[in-house]
Formats: C-alpha cells, sequence, structure tokens
C-alpha cells in the first residue's frame, strides 16, 4: 500500500499554510489599488419608498458610481435572483415571487440590499451611504409560521408560499387509527446563523480580451459563471470565475447573492476592480440563515412496540423571498430521510411554507436531513420515555434489518446497504451506557441532574452525482484539477492521496487545483457531502486513464509488447526485465516525443447511486439545579461512512458537525422583535459555542462499505450535525423528565432551562 494513500490518517498538507498565515482568502488577493464597494441596506423589515435621494452621495468625494433598481433598468438588467421552487401538493405552482436584486419599490427584510455604492475608500463609500435619502412608509411586518397577516408578496396574499406533501396520508391516517399506541410531539427547530470564520465578500476586475474576471468567496465557481452570462447577456466564455481559500461555508455560501453580480457590473462599467467584503452585523443580517420550522409529528404503535405510522406537519420559515433552495429544504430534502433507519411502510409528510419578514433561509450544515432526523429521534426517544420501554430498545425493534437491503423507503430512496443494530450496538459500548446510572449517582450526589441523549441517525449525500478530474503530469509531480471546491475540509489532502495511491507519483509533489472556471470546464462544487465520494471517483477513473494511456508509449521505450505498472512505486515494468520506468519519466519522454497529451488524462465520472452515512449519537450532559446551566459532559459518535479515505479527516468532520449541532442545542438562536429587528446582530448577543463549552468527542467506525460508488464510501461532512441535535436534545429531555417536564425545546440556554426547574411540568408542556 502506498505510504500516503486512503484509509490512512495522512496529516492535512494545507495546514502548514494554514497555520503559519499564508491561506489566501477574499482581502489577501484583492487587486491592489481596487476601487470599495459598500451596500446601503434596509433599517426597516417592512415598508414600501418612493426613489432613493442619491443626489448628496453621487457627489460625495471618491464615489464612483451608485447603483440602485433603476440605474439596473436603465440597462435593461433583471432586477432579479434565481431561485428553485417545489410544486403544492395539488399539482399548482408553488408562489414564486421575483427576489429582487436591489429592493425597489418595497423592503421585505432588515438589511435587504438598497444601493451599492463604489468609492476610491470603503471610509467614502459609507460616508456616502449616510447621505442616501430613504424615507420609506412602514407597513405591518409578518413574523409568524400561520397564513395571514400583511402580505409580503401579491402572489401569496396569505403569505403561503407553497403546501407540499409526499406519501399517502389516508393509508398513514387508517395505519395510525389502528395502531394499539400514539404519541404526539410538536417540536421547534430554531433559526441559526452560519457566522463562517470568513465573511462573504469578492472583487471583479477587467482582464484581457474584455473579459471580467470575478474571484468570491464561495462553494462553486460555475453556477456564478452562468449567473452573470444570463444577466449580463453575455457568453460564459466572458467571464472567468475563481474561489480562492474560503474560511467555511456550510452551505450559506453555496446560493446566490446581489453582490457578486454587482461587482462584476460595477467593474464592467468602470473598467477597474472593485471588492467587497461584508462586516460582521451585515453578514447576521443578509446572509442566508438556516432551520426555522416547527414539526407536528405522530408515531404510531403496534402491541409489540413495532411502528404501524408516522405522519409529519412542517411549518417553515422561508424568510421574504424564496432563496435557492428555500422550498426544497424542508420538503424534497427532508423528505430525503423521512423515516430515518426504521421499517416504516406507512409515513406521510405534509410541508408549508411561509414568507416572513426576515432574512432568507436556505442550506446549513446538513439542509433538510438534520431537521427530518431532529424531528423523528425527537420523537422515538418521546415515545419510549411514554411507553416505559428503554430508548435503545425501541430502536432495536424498529430498525430496517440488513438482510431487507436494498430498500426502498416510502419517499423512494434506495438504501443500498446497512447494519443499524450493528452499529447501534457498538455505540452502546463505547458509550460505556451500563456506567451511565453510576454516573447520573455521582451527579445527583454532588447536586447537578444528568441526562443520557440517544440519536440514530441515517442522511443521504446530495447534489450532483456527475463530477469531472483532470491529471496532468508535470516535470516534478502531477497537478489534479478538480470541480470540487474546498471550504476548510481538507480536500488538497485526500485529493492527493487519491492521485498518490492510483499513480504512485510522489504525495508532496502533487498539487490539488481548485476553484477556477478556466482550468476546468465544470463542475458540481461543494455542498450535500458529495464532495469526496463524487470527486474521488472521478479522480479514481483520471488515474485508470492516464495510466492506459502512458502504458503503450513505455512498451513502445522499454520495445517490449506489454508492461505492468506498479502504483505502489510509480513506475512501469517490463515483465523479465530489472528496467523500470517512472511515471515522471515516461510523462517526460512522451513530452520530448511530442506527444505531450499522453501526461494528461481528463474524465468525467457519474456515480451510479446516493450513499447513506448512517451512525449513533450518545451524549451525557449535567445541569445545574440553581442556573440552569447545561454542560454536555460526555459525547462518543460510531458511524458508518462505508470505507473512509483518511480517517482523521472523516473525524474532524464530525467533530466540526458535533460542535454546530451542539451550538444550535445549547445557545444558537436568532431573535428578532416584534417589527422585525434583529436583536441578535453581534456575538454579544448571539450565543456562538466555544471551546471550553465542549466535550471531549469520540469517533469510532463501524463501516458497511458502500454499494453505490467504487470507492465505497460514504459523505461524512454533514453527518455530524444531522446526529447530534436530537442526541442533546434527548439527553436534555431524560435529564428533566423525572422531574415531570415532559416537553423541552432548543436552544437549552440557562435561563430556559432554568425557567424550566422553577414551573416543573407546566413551563415544560409550555415550551
Amino acid at each position: 500500500m502506498a505510504k500516503f494513500g486512503t484509509s490512512q490518517a495522512v496529516t492535512r498538507k494545507e495546514d502548514v499554510r494554514f497555520l503559519t498565515g499564508h491561506g489566501r482568502y477574499i482581502d489577501d488577493v484583492a487587486p491592489e489599488g481596487a476601487l470599495f464597494a459598500y451596500v446601503f441596506r434596509s433599517t426597516i423589515a417592512h415598508g414600501s419608498f418612493d426613489a432613493l435621494d442619491l443626489d448628496d452621495a453621487k457627489a460625495a468625494p471618491g464615489v464612483a458610481a451608485i447603483y440602485t433598481a433603476a440605474d439596473l433598468a436603465e440597462r435593461g438588467l433583471a432586477n432579479e435572483i434565481r431561485y428553485t421552487a417545489v410544486k403544492n401538493r395539488d399539482g399548482s405552482p408553488s408562489a414564486q415571487p421575483l427576489r429582487p436584486i436591489l429592493a425597489e419599490g418595497r423592503v421585505r427584510f432588515v438589511g435587504e440590499a438598497l444601493a451599492f455604492i463604489v468609492a476610491e475608500t470603503l471610509a467614502q463609500a459609507k460616508d456616502a451611504a449616510e447621505l442616501i435619502g430613504f424615507d420609506p412608509e412602514e407597513l405591518p411586518v409578518h413574523l409568524g409560521l400561520e397564513p395571514g397577516g400583511e402580505a409580503l408578496h401579491p402572489e401569496a396574499p396569505d403569505n403561503q408560499a407553497f403546501d407540499w406533501a409526499l406519501g399517502d396520508e389516508e393509508a398513514t391516517d387508517a395505519a395510525l387509527a389502528g395502531s394499539a399506541h400514539r404519541v404526539t410531539l410538536e417540536i421547534g427547530d430554531n433559526r441559526v446563523i452560519a457566522n463562517s470564520m470568513e465573511p462573504r465578500g469578492g472583487f471583479a476586475e477587467p482582464i484581457e480580451g474584455g473579459r471580467i474576471h470575478v474571484s468570491y468567496s464561495g462553494q462553486g465557481v460555475w453556477g456564478l459563471k452562468d449567473d452573470l452570462a444570463h444577466w449580463l447577456g453575455e457568453d460564459a466564455s466572458t467571464f472567468h470565475i475563481t474561489t480562492p481559500d474560503v474560511g467555511g461555508g456550510f452551505g450559506m455560501k453555496g446560493a446566490p447573492y446581489p453582490e457578486e453580480m454587482l461587482l462584476a457590473l460595477a467593474a464592467r462599467d468602470l473598467g477597474r476592480p472593485v471588492r467587497w467584503i461584508e462586516e460582521r452585523t451585515e453578514a447576521m443580517l443578509s446572509d442566508n440563515a438556516g432551520r426555522d420550522l416547527v414539526s407536528i409529528a405522530e408515531i404510531g404503535f403496534d402491541e409489540d412496540l413495532k411502528i404501524t405510522g408516522y405522519k409529519v406537519e412542517v411549518l417553515s420559515n422561508l424568510g421574504a423571498y424564496n432563496s435557492q433552495f428555500g422550498q426544497m429544504i424542508q420538503s424534497q430534502l427532508f423528505s430525503r430521510v423521512l423515516t430515518g433507519p426504521y421499517d416504516i411502510g406507512a409515513a406521510f409528510l405534509n410541508t408549508k411554507g411561509f414568507f416572513t419578514n426576515t432574512t432568507q433561509v436556505d442550506a446549513y450544515r446538513g439542509a433538510g436531513r438534520p431537521e427530518a432526523i431532529y424531528t423523528l429521534e425527537r420523537l422515538m426517544d418521546h415515545a419510549a420515555r411514554v411507553l416505559e420501554v428503554d430508548p435503545l430498545e425501541l430502536r432495536r425493534r424498529n430498525f430496517i434489518r440488513s438482510d431487507q437491503m436494498p430498500y426502498r423507503t416510502v419517499a423512494k430512496e434506495l438504501y443500498d446497504v446497512g447494519d443499524f443494530a450493528r452499529v447501534l450496538a457498538r455505540g452502546a459500548v463505547e458509550a460505556d451506557i451500563h456506567g451511565f446510572v453510576k454516573r447520573r449517582e455521582a451527579s445527583e450526589a454532588a447536586g447537578r441532574l444528568r441526562g443520557l441523549g440517544v440519536c440514530y441517525y441515517i442522511e443521504s449525500i446530495l447534489g450532483d452525482p456527475s463530477e469531472t478530474a483532470r491529471i496532468e503530469v508535470t516535470e516534478t509531480g502531477a497537478k489534479v484539477y478538480v470541480g470540487t471546491q474546498s471550504n476548510g475540509q481538507g480536500h488538497e489532502t485526500v485529493f492527493a492521496q487519491m492521485v498518490h495511491e492510483r499513480t504512485g507519483v510522489p504525495f508532496d509533489a502533487i498539487e490539488v487545483v481548485q476553484g477556477d472556471s478556466d482550468l476546468i470546464a465544470k463542475g458540481g462544487g461543494t455542498g450535500g457531502s458529495r464532495s469526496v465520494t463524487t470527486q474521488g471517483t472521478a479522480i479514481r477513473a483520471t488515474s485508470t486513464k492516464l495510466i492506459e494511456g502512458l502504458s503503450p508509449f513505455v512498451a513502445g521505450m522499454l520495445e517490449t509488447e506489454e508492461v505492468s505498472f506498479d502504483a505502489d512505486e510509480g513506475v512501469f515494468r517490463s515483465p523479465g526485465s530489472n528496467t523500470v520506468v517512472t511515471i515522471l519519466e515516461a510523462a517526460g519522454a512522451a513530452r520530448a516525443a511530442g506527444q505531450a497529451g499522453l501526461a494528461v488524462a481528463e474524465e468525467t465520472t457519474k456515480i451510479p447511486g446516493r450513499s447513506f452515512p448512517n451512525g449513533c449519537h450518545v451524549c451525557e450532559v449535567e445541569i445545574d439545579r440553581e442556573t440552569g446551566q447545561v454542560s454536555v459532559d460526555r459525547y462518543v459518535v460510531t458511524d458508518d461512512f462505508g470505507n473512509l479515505m483518511n480517517p482523521m479527516l472523516a473525524e474532524g468532520q464530525v467533530h466540526g458537525g458535533v460542535v454546530q449541532g451542539i451550538g444550535q442545542a445549547l445557545s444558537e438562536h436568532t431573535v428578532y422583535d416584534e417589527n422585525g429587528q434583529l436583536l441578535t446582530a453581534t456575538f454579544m448577543d448571539y450565543g456562538m459555542p466555544r471551546a471550553i463549552d465542549m466535550p471531549f468527542i469520540a469517533f469510532h467506525s463501524e463501516p458497511v462499505p458502500s454499494t453505490a460508488n467504487p470507492l465505497g464510501m460514504k459523505g461524512c461532512g454533514e453527518a455530524g450535525t444531522v446526529g447530534s441535535m436530537a442526541a442533546v436534545a434527548n439527553a436534555v429531555q431524560d435529564a428533566l423528565w423525572p422531574l415531570g417536564i415532559r416537553q423541552v425545546d432548543m436552544p437549552f440556554t440557562p435561563a430556559r432551562v432554568w425557567a424550566y426547574l422553577q414551573d416543573g411540568a407546566e413551563a415544560g408542556a409550555g415550551g
């Protein structure tokens, strides 16, 4: 096996660059002498307005241009951002109002972009913004997840955007009606802000040939390339899109925003580079948020506690407009894992989405799958307590058995493989669940409550199943061009491992090139835990193509009819001879012979199906009776990710995902007042998780290799978040259940838990 091949915990090669301050992010690579852009945003959540008064602002020192909706109209440019939409349960189209690049005549959330100011300095752009006349007539604000209120859009007079359904409602109702036991629970899933370490930003500049180069902090370059070509009416080749190092994305940076579009327009108009990066409060106001839904779920069991039916009604907050995946997340993507790892023959999901005077809600680590699993696993745990059965036993009784695989769910998803009972058993051992009673006694002796929560999750990797890779053997190593985009996951390491293992090119001599639309024709970007599975499959096929292309040439060099290739050593061999030719030598000889094309290979592959990561999260919390402070004391994860390409990277992804889930469960919460003003717009008010609040997170692998891709792997990027929210919530519920508290909701802040403790079951039932 190659020293730095796959399935080995190779240290991240990019970390040397990052940890020594040599990472190159948007603000590091913006051109010298670029103009600065600043966005003038709405200060109210809902209101109508006439044209902005720009006279003083345009005359301010250093101002090069100010763009409004009127300027876009003058240029014949559509004032519109694309998004996707679902159909209603009756087949009719959902509400699809225009989402403007710059607000025109009406604003619908605090932070909505009204004008794009370009000046010589950032200070001058900000000063000019202070001079813009904006005198709106305020309108009533709608924040609730129910029909009614002041309509945000004529297309949705009752503010309901869609009514979507999956499954057989009649059969599910009949199954529930015939159940020996029925359990219902209302489950809130609070709104969170992504808060990537690097805020959104970008720059645009004119380049040779009349082209425009746009660089931005995002999750893929091809979507923006197509958007700009369509919007500006140019051929796609006009635009060169790049992405440098990215300081976190989490789905939030995967959608289109106004600023990248306006940067390109300004650079084209002014003939100069223009740069923009948002400030933290600006990010909290304008970045797509995550979650924000309420689920009312009911589950039925027969006398043997086997599930008979499952029904979920979801009320989802879309924010002020449809965003790229907003309508899809709590409908189609939620449904992907609706029934989780359980053998449920009758299930029904109905989701209603509502427009409110808040920032848009879109993808956030997991995008629908954490929400679905949170609902199901909260309900399963609640049912176990109501029915007075061991939560693990209730899950075991209802797991899809390994001999039922492949298994088609009611959502028509095909689980290819899985051994959920085995993974759960391993998880129980690793978490020492049998020792919990003694740990609880010790906590109680110290005056603290202790609870144990379990979540068994399954998730589905999403996104384009196709991906492209190109490998170029150079004089000193190799370059591999990929269509995915690292946001900090370690792609440079794992992709180099894959090329090294298949070609023998020294690991340290392999350069991974990403985020450049001129260097690779297409790619699917990053999202949905797809990157390593799809890109790895393409790299594998491209490596094979490279070796197969060079082999006849090397055979000619060695004057033999055939050669073999030893990937461990990276050499071609002739049978019966001690002569070897390294892959670098072979590529060099091909170039010298005028056959440089043999040193390059490109391949596009499509994986045959989605993989379904799954696993067991076990969390233990302690609660201070006096203050309501919740501390996560123990956390153990046992995952089935199939074959691990790099165990260290997989564990790191789990750690990050778990921390984000714990953060949402304990402290993160987006709060608007009755006027739609964001009250949690700084880190003084928004409770980001801190390192001191995190436990040691133990990670164990119990793999069942996937059959849905040649690598046998299952995506791991979002799994930690999918499992962690319910594990923490169930642990808090377990700690409070003996006190008669029957319902608890995230976030479990000290104030909320203290209220539960003070008011007992009445406060718990009231949320």
